[in-house]
This record gives structure tokens, sequence and C-alpha cells, in this order.
């Protein structure tokens, strides 16, 4: 079982995929993924909202567990919500404990910055360990304007740099590394003695992250640094589209699908 001080001693690059229910951990969990993310993008993905920031905590609770139901052998990771942290540090607690607690998960990711160095250390004091996220963070979409790359210039990745090491010293056991340059990935990664995990952050972190449904062929445009890698929207469609023509053609249900009670009088519809 996958373990927060485990991955540090893979001798290959960590894998780690977003999930929102039971069934699709259980699948990811079966195909040796590492590390499952409930990440707030459920918000989008599977919820119907237009972005994360709706996402409540009891939403991110439920599905939460519902994953952790699923998966058997992967590290289940909570996304916070936005919002359920950093506002007030006895609710922080609170709400990244329910995730523990109540949900079962074995750890918690925050969209990070200079606010969350000291929610870090207070959250791993307690016993929550925590994942840091630093670059493009989604919470944050309408302070930046948009989805955009973060770190293009020196000042912003030295900065980035800086939280970096600064949640690695509070505690954090892996950092997410989103949309910035491969290079400046790469050099925190090297200053870093904690796994980094990229997404749209090049080849040389120490692991990569997407999010499920864009991997599966759900997503409707894929972000820049993403790829899907099959079509199980597709067929499903098909599934669907048989099973509507089956019935509809009086193919389904066939004698096989039903059965005879020998015995059964003949029913009287007059009563």
């Amino acid at each position: 079982m996958t373990t927060t001080r485990g991955l540090r001693d893979l001798d290959r690059p960590i894998t780690m995929l977003t999930a929102y229910d039971a069934l699709t951990a259980r699948i990811v969990d079966d195909a040796g993924i590492d590390v499952i993310l409930v990440g707030d993008s459920m918000g989008n993905a599977v919820l119907g909202y237009e972005d994360t920031l709706p996402v409540t905590i009891e939403e991110a609770t439920s599905h939460t567990a519902a994953v952790v139901r699923g998966a058997e052998e992967a590290l289940v990771v909570a996304d916070m919500p936005f919002l359920s942290v950093g506002v007030d540090d006895s609710e922080t607690v609170r709400n990244a404990g329910r995730m523990l607690k109540e949900a079962g998960a074995d750890a918690v990711k925050l969209e990070s910055g200079p606010h969350t160095v000291d929610l870090t250390e207070r959250l791993t004091q307690l016993g929550i360990p925590v994942m840091a996220h630093l670059g493009l963070t989604p919470q944050h979409v309408n302070q930046l304007g948009g989805y955009t790359r973060q770190g293009t210039t020196t000042e912003a990745a030295e900065e980035i740099l800086s939280l970096a090491r600064d949640h690695e010293e509070a505690g954090a056991f892996a950092l997410v590394l989103e949309h910035v340059p491969a290079n400046v990935a790469a050099e925190i990664t090297a200053a870093l003695d904690i796994p980094t995990i990229g997404i749209g952050a090049g080849p040389d972190c120490d692991g990569q992250v997407l999010v499920g449904t864009d991997v599966m062929g759900f997503g409707e445009e894929l972000p820049p640094f993403a790829e899907q890698f099959g079509d199980v929207a597709g067929e499903m469609r098909a599934a669907v589209d048989a099973y509507r023509e089956a019935v509809e053609d009086g193919e389904f249900p066939a004698a096989e699908h039903s059965h005879i009670e020998e015995g059964v009088d003949d029913l009287d519809p007059t009563e």
C-alpha cells in the first residue's frame, strides 16, 4: 500500500490521477496508480459547475469517502475546496480533519501560497499529511485572470521556489507543480528533498498527475498540457445507443431475460 513516506522511495516516476467515485477509484487502483487525488476538479469534471469554486466541503467529503471505498492500494489525497482552509485556523483544522476522520483519506492537498506555510506546519503537527500545490492554482482563477502559465519570469520562478522550500520545511510530504515552465520545475525538483508531481510542468518532476476524465476521454476541451489516452465516453455512448435501439426494436428483453412462473393462475383484470 502506498504511503506518504513511501513516495520518496519509489525508483520510478510517481503516477497520480484524479477520481471522484468508488467505481472509477477501483479501476484506477487496479491499474496500479500510486496516488488518487479527489480533486476539486470534480466541480467542472462531474458536478456540472463552470469551475472549481462552488465545490463545498460536504461534496468533497462525500466524494472522498466514495473513492476510499473503491481504493485499496493507492494513497488517497483529498483536495481542500475553495474557502475551506485559510479563513479561520480552527475551521481549517476541522475541515482538513474531516477528510481523514470521516472520509478516510490518507492526506489533504492545499492550493498553496504564503498564507499556507503556517497552516501546513499546524496540520502536519496534528497528524494531517499535507501535499502542497504551487504554480497555477485554479482556485485563484479570478485573481490570476485565467488559467495562465505561472513562473514565466525570473522573479516569479524564484517566488515559487522559495514557497516550495518553505512548504517542505513546514512538513509537506510532496508538491504539485502546475502549468510552470519545464526548466523551472526541473530546478525546483532538484532543490527539494520531497517529491514533486507535475501537471503541465515538464518531464523532470518526480511524478505526473492528470485529471482522470481528461485521460479517459470525457473532457470536452483538453488543457494544452493534457492528453486523452482512451475514449471511454465514446464506448459509453455506443452502449447506451445499443440499449435504446434494442428496446425500441423489441429485441430487449429477450426470452433469456425473463421467466414464466408455472402454477400462477391467470389474473382477473376486473378485480
